[in-house]
């Protein structure tokens, strides 16, 4: 089976604030997207994370105003 694909793409801004475990970013076409999943200690810690909040806690995350 023969695909030919023709486009064309024009970007005038693209903004990423941040890139996550397992994030696909993606402009075009590919033949093939195999997923990458890698977990660092960047941070040095040494000891395990304390304990989440319980179900239902309400928890207030500042968010970045629309520009």
């Amino acid at each position: 089976m023969n695909l030919i694909v023709h486009q064309s793409i024009v970007i005038h801004q693209l903004r990423v604030d941040s890139v996550a475990n397992s994030s696909v970013l993606q402009i075009g076409s590919a033949g093939m997207i195999k997923g990458l999943s890698n977990l660092y200690n960047t941070g040095g810690f040494t000891a395990a994370a304390p304990p989440a909040s319980p179900a239902g806690a309400e928890t207030l995350v500042p968010l970045p105003s629309p520009r």
